[in-house]
């Protein structure tokens, strides 16, 4: 008896499974193919669009400044605050709620990944500071001690139980996407801790190398969007539609001068230049070194006689960093952006999520401050910190590495060395005092001697 090939087959539960859910951030990119030059210049709802994103911009940039103001442990929690929404966003990308149903415990273990790692970076990062904050209570400093110097062990051992965990967990027929999901969260860690490994140690070098060049970036994104918003005509990559030419350009012009001239501002203040050697709230009083001293540059004559009131100008040697750290924040980040929107694509969704009104998720906010962060941290140790060793540099590698007792035989020992050589140091001095005199009395000896032969 032949089939009838042409009937419908009734919708069994696995065909139901397969089929795709939309969700709330899902984009149609087949209906977008027909305005592939949709602009920002040609969108009837953009002012509503900017409406809400200005009104989002202001409640972070209010946040963000209240953080900032209360220091370096605020902004490190932020920081972690971040990532945790990051992952979340990140996690949920390739979840299906079918298996996940099948698969009990299966989230807690990505969050068991996810907290091992950050155990395993901030540990490694923060070492020095939690042990320079428990210095003066000796229980406090002994347990902290032993943990910083097993850490690495107790990360691992986490790590290996929830690899034991994942392969006890393994099922039939679910093979697929359970090591798709395991492959997918080591990625999500490599990406998220990364970039904030480099961000943490930023702030902790001081808050200064930490806000400009996250500032620079809010300051591209926000000069691109008015730029492509009023003159934008010219498309500029084909991942982001609404990018153009108009806004690239005229966000890079405006983020090199705001470089220059934030980096006067910042610079001028100590909370944000001084480096946090602890995990206090404290504030901060320290020798901003000379790249936040001013230097005079005398103006041309005709300048300060026509147009300027000055005859010199105060610049601080940052300022030229500044011009590189923008240069990179123009030109070279909005290529995280850019990345972000091709994996969007690939996925077939809007945006990471919708924590964020008008902006999408908190993935989405962070795409270009990702690359930033990386190069900001390369960039301050490459040319800006010295290469050569410094006193500061070895103390603060001795605080980090030996216990109390081991800082005490070291002292000891820094003690008899000294006291070896400054004995060694008097030997020699008062020979090259004494010897010049022994020898001048016996040449008047022996002149009074040759002197009485001669008579």
């Amino acid at each position: 008896m032949q089939k009838d090939h042409g009937s419908s087959a009734p919708s069994t539960p696995t065909s139901a499974r397969l089929r795709h859910r939309r969700r709330s951030n899902e984009f149609n990119f087949e209906m977008s193919k027909t305005n592939g030059n949709h602009l920002l210049i040609n969108d009837h709802d953009k002012y509503k669009s900017m409406w809400i994103r200005a009104c989002s911009s202001l409640w972070m940039l209010g946040g963000f400044l209240l953080i900032i103001y209360l220091g370096h442990l605020y902004i490190l929690a932020m920081v972690v605050v971040i990532q945790i929404f990051m992952a979340s966003e990140l996690f949920n990308l390739l979840r299906r709620a079918h298996e996940d149903k099948r698969l009990p415990g299966f989230r807690i273990l990505n969050w068991h990944f996810y907290f091992t790692a950050m155990l395993f970076v901030y540990g490694r990062i923060l070492s020095h500071q939690l042990v320079n904050t428990v210095t003066s209570d000796k229980i406090f400093y002994k347990l902290v001690s032993k943990l910083i110097k097993y850490q690495m062990v107790i990360c691992y051992f986490l790590y290996i139980a929830g690899v034991m965990w994942f392969i006890l967990t393994l099922k039939k027929k679910m093979y697929k996407y359970q090591f798709g999901q395991f492959a997918w969260t080591h990625m999500i860690l490599i990406v998220v801790f990364t970039q904030s490994a480099f961000t943490v140690a930023n702030i902790f070098e001081g808050i200064f190398w930490f806000l400009l060049p996250a500032s620079l970036i809010a300051v591209n994104d926000v000069a691109a969007y008015f730029f492509g918003f009023f003159f934008g005509k010219t498309p500029l990559i084909k991942l982001s539609p609404k990018k153009t030419w108009e806004g690239f350009i005229g966000a890079s012009v405006v983020t090199t001068i705001s470089a220059f001239v934030l980096a006067n501002v910042f610079g001028h203040f100590q909370w944000l230049t001084c480096p946090r050697k602890d995990l206090s709230t404290g504030w901060l009083l320290c020798d901003p070194g000379p790249l936040f001293k001013p230097e005079y540059y005398p103006l041309p004559g005709w300048l300060s006689r026509w147009v300027l009131p000055w005859k010199e100008v105060a610049i601080l040697p940052v300022q030229w960093h500044a011009l590189c750290l923008s240069l990179f924040a123009s030109s070279i980040a909005p290529f995280g952006g850019f990345f972000a929107s091709g994996f969007k694509r690939a996925f077939k969704i809007k945006d990471f999520g919708d924590s964020i009104p008008g902006h999408g998720g908190f993935t989405d906010r962070m795409d270009c401050q990702m690359v930033m962060a990386v190069f900001a941290y390369i960039y301050h140790q490459s040319f800006v910190v010295p290469q050569d060793y410094t006193v500061e540099m070895i103390i603060n590698e001795i605080l980090r590495s030996l216990t109390l007792e081991e800082q005490q035989i070291l002292y000891t020992k820094l003690g008899q060395i000294l006291q070896e050589r400054m004995s060694d140091l008097i030997t020699i001095f008062g020979g090259l005092l004494y010897d010049p005199h022994e020898r001048s009395t016996k040449d008047s000896v022996s002149g009074e001697v040759d002197r009485g032969f001669s008579c």
